[in-house]
């Protein structure tokens, strides 16, 4: 037949536990194994090439990765501020009375004293 395809979502449930603590796992993992290539190549810059500016950066730059991972692996994912979209019965109605409403002309003055002598001059 033809492939099945995942069903549409059409809800504004939260993610589940499990699939939340797996992606702050996944994004622990990426940031502390950043460290790895950093104290490598601050060797490597360091005693082979004789770069010590470029070790120490490195180093300086592996310190705080272990407490950024930590503080974006325990963060919870922000709450959407969007509402969904949901079915309303009086949504045409409104649409419809907010087309009807008197169109004003730009000539036509709204609010201001009638001057009858400019009218009678004009």
């Amino acid at each position: 037949m033809g492939c099945r395809q995942a069903p549409l979502l059409i809800t504004d449930a939260a993610v589940s536990f499990e699939q939340e603590f797996a992606a702050r796992r996944r994004r622990y993992s990426w940031i502390m194994a950043m460290r790895i290539p950093c104290l490598v190549l601050a060797g490597v810059f360091g005693i082979a090439f004789g770069w010590t500016w470029v070790a120490v950066a490195l180093i300086v730059a592996s310190v705080p990765l272990p407490w950024i991972a930590v503080l974006i692996a325990n963060d919870a994912p922000p709450r959407r501020a969007e509402q969904p979209a949901r079915f309303r019965a009086d949504h045409r109605e409104h649409q419809l009375e907010v087309s009807t409403h008197e169109v004003i002309e730009p000539t036509e003055i709204v609010g201001a004293p009638v001057d009858d002598e400019y009218h009678r001059a004009a």
